[in-house]
């Protein structure tokens, strides 16, 4: 039981930072008062626990039974921001529902498009989806561009002796605390921070004792569909993204996933959740792909662990430790992600490695999807000038991929003779190139 414990910990100590700052964010842009933050805060966390337990645990045909977290996500908390500022807070959670309506009415839809999801498309997905959420959690540590404390010294030398002490326990230790080398090297890398006064847990303790979610923190969800239209756009490269996440995760752990059966558990969960959360003033919440390179460099492939995990985030939305994990520099907290976050990349081009690019179509969609998907990664606001909805949707580097690989693959593959082109050895009967345990 200790062993299980420990290693949930270590789940909730990587994906804490999104939450908080899931959060923070629409507390800060919003202008919500401080007990409303708070209750927002507490909501956050305990639908991010339901959600992570519902899809280790899996309920009929609602949760997949893999090891997943639940988290509200990045695109859906500036889209929440988005409607929020261009209407009100009421037609933001409302929003929120629609969406979660949406995936459920639309997932028997999305699986039949899913033979269009070969691994090439899937492993490209994966590739960008690794080094986006680099790029994201690196700024944890770096700070915003234009921001007066962006490139501390500090902050990079935080992260550089968490890295340091993570990169030393997966290779000097042994078994059981091996498996833990991620939580050893944020633990190592925060009480670093402590020595050099950094950072302080006991001014995080102050508020009250108990937190709460609270129903219809808003008012009344007002249901807009014209308004939720983005929000409804972007939840299409949600699905998308969860049918690689899927695929990756049943190879991690050895599981043989079929798209078509697994995947709609997966968005049938993110969509319930997503409504009920509306109702508590959540962002939309979508299944993460943040624990699976802290499953593949742990090789714990439990999804018990991630059930027990989802109750922890639960004890921590009614209680104090909220605030008080809000202690753990951001700059260690991307110091371990980056490790973690960068495993997903490689298991993607692990997934690519087995596909046959000396076949002009299969080589041209990867290119010009991991080209235009990591575009808007590498240069963020490219598409600023563009109206800002649009802008959000196709400014995601996931969203772009997707949507490359999937058109250059219909192109290539799905139409007139399709690509036959290659050495005469490409042209010989051979087995197709896909990842183990995965089929159609």
């Amino acid at each position: 039981m200790h062993t299980l414990i420990l290693f949930a910990i270590q789940h909730i100590l990587v994906m804490v930072a999104t939450p908080i700052s899931s959060v923070f964010l629409i507390a800060s842009a919003l202008s919500l008062p401080d007990d409303l933050a708070s209750a927002l805060l507490s909501s956050v966390f305990v639908f991010s626990g339901l959600g992570s337990i519902l899809q280790s645990v899996g309920i009929w045909k609602v949760g997949v039974r893999l090891p997943f977290v639940m988290l509200p996500g990045g695109a859906a908390t500036i889209l929440f921001i988005s409607i929020a500022h261009g209407t009100d807070l009421q037609t933001a959670a409302g929003a929120v529902i629609l969406t979660g309506i949406f995936y459920i009415l639309t997932v028997t839809v999305f699986v039949r498009v899913l033979k269009y999801f070969p691994p090439l498309v899937i492993g490209t997905m994966v590739v960008v989806i690794g080094i986006n959420l680099v790029k994201v959690t690196g700024q944890l540590v770096t700070g915003r561009p234009g921001t007066p404390h962006f490139g501390d010294p500090m902050g990079l030398l935080l992260a550089l002796v968490t890295l340091v002490l993570t990169v030393l326990c997966f290779r000097f230790l042994r078994g059981f605390c091996r498996q833990l080398s991620v939580a050893l090297g944020l633990i190592g890398g925060t009480i670093f921070a402590m020595l050099l006064g950094q950072t302080s847990f006991s001014a995080h303790l102050a508020g009250p004792a108990f937190s709460a979610p609270a129903f219809l923190p808003f008012g009344l969800p007002h249901l807009d569909l014209i308004a939720a239209i983005p929000m409804l756009v972007w939840s299409l490269a949600s699905m998308a993204e969860a049918t690689g996440q899927t695929v990756i995760n049943g190879e991690i752990v050895g599981r043989e996933v079929v798209a078509t059966r697994d995947v709609p558990r997966v968005i049938r969960s993110d969509g319930i959740i997503s409504i009920i959360g509306g109702f508590f003033g959540t962002p939309a919440m979508v299944t993460s792909g943040e624990n699976i390179g802290i499953v593949r460099a742990s090789g714990v492939r439990s999804r018990y662990v991630t059930a027990f995990a989802g109750i922890l985030l639960i004890l921590i939305g009614f209680t104090p430790l909220a605030r008080i994990l809000n202690g753990i520099p951001a700059a260690v907290v991307g110091g371990t992600a980056v490790v973690v976050f960068a495993i997903i990349s490689v298991l993607g081009i692990q997934m690519l490695a087995r596909v046959d690019f000396t076949k002009t179509g299969n080589l041209v969609t990867c290119t010009l999807a991991l080209a235009l998907g990591l575009l808007p990664v590498l240069i963020p606001g490219m598409y600023h000038r563009l109206p800002e909805n649009l802008s959000a949707i196709i400014g995601s580097g996931v969203a772009m991929s997707a949507l490359v690989a999937v058109l250059l693959n219909l192109l290539f593959h799905h139409t007139g003779r399709g690509d036959d082109s290659g050495s005469q050895e490409d042209k010989k009967p051979r087995v197709e190139a896909r990842p183990a345990n995965y089929r159609i």
